[in-house]
């Protein structure tokens, strides 16, 4: 119940007194994708997979823009709720984890416009389509697995509040999203992969738009990173948890 309260309130107080309310789900990706493709296809002449550049961008900025925007939420989410957390006691966890799970709304918005926009350019979906929940829940672990590190850190250093914009803005550029996997050179792959979300975002293009498929090998290194990622900040985040009233 207060995981569904959390992530509710969070919701409703984003979009309350605002002018175009859940609209702003799309503004920020759909600018994104406009500035991307005249600085990377018009000029840079980036190639897209045979994908039209537009729809390209913008199949990437949806998982993208749920995983940047949930570590900017949640990465403060702790100390945002210090109020609550100095008062009651209650499963830590909840907090990031409604921080997290209340993009979910914002992400559906976003991905019925790329549903639009695929009929726009003639791409039709395919059977490819059921796997969309399956790279979902990569996201969302990813999501919460780093958003555990950061939101148990900030309540102790406040030098993270500096350091979630840095990180957001250098791993956009880490990750597949203005380029196509294949230009990362062969021998480099495995340690591109690392990256949790190389095989969200190639699998997404892969299941809505018909690019390369995820190589196998890749994916599953991806997977494990994001386990090993989620297991260790639950572990940390758990731990550093009973010191969470103390410290704020």
């Amino acid at each position: 119940v207060l995981l569904y309260f959390l992530a509710w309130r969070d919701l409703t107080a984003r979009y309350a007194q605002t002018v175009m309310g859940l609209a702003w789900a799309v503004v920020p990706p759909l600018f994104m994708m406009l500035v991307f493709t005249i600085i990377f296809n018009k000029i840079a002449r980036f190639p897209s997979d045979g994908i039209p550049y537009p729809l390209f961008i913008y199949a990437a900025l949806v998982p993208w823009t749920f995983f940047s925007k949930s570590l900017d939420r949640s990465g403060f989410s702790v100390v945002a709720e210090s109020n609550l957390i100095t008062k009651i006691y209650f499963p830590r966890l909840i907090i990031p984890l409604s921080a997290t799970l209340g993009g979910l709304i914002d992400f559906a918005i976003a991905f019925l416009l790329l549903i639009a926009m695929m009929m726009w350019f003639g791409v039709l979906p395919t059977w490819k389509l059921v796997m969309v929940p399956f790279y979902l829940s990569l996201t969302v672990m990813a999501s919460l697995a780093v958003s555990l590190w950061l939101s148990a850190l900030y309540v102790k250093y406040r030098d993270i509040a500096a350091v979630i914009p840095l990180l957001i803005q250098v791993w956009m550029f880490a990750s597949p999203i203005v380029y196509p996997i294949s230009m990362i050179h062969q021998e480099w792959q495995a340690l591109y992969s690392i990256n949790p979300m190389v095989g969200v975002i190639g699998g997404f293009r892969w299941a809505i738009l018909g690019t390369p498929a995820p190589d196998p090998a890749m994916l599953a290194l991806n997977v494990l990173t994001i386990a090993v990622f989620l297991i260790f900040g639950m572990a940390y985040f758990n731990r550093m948890a009973n010191t969470f009233a103390d410290v704020i």
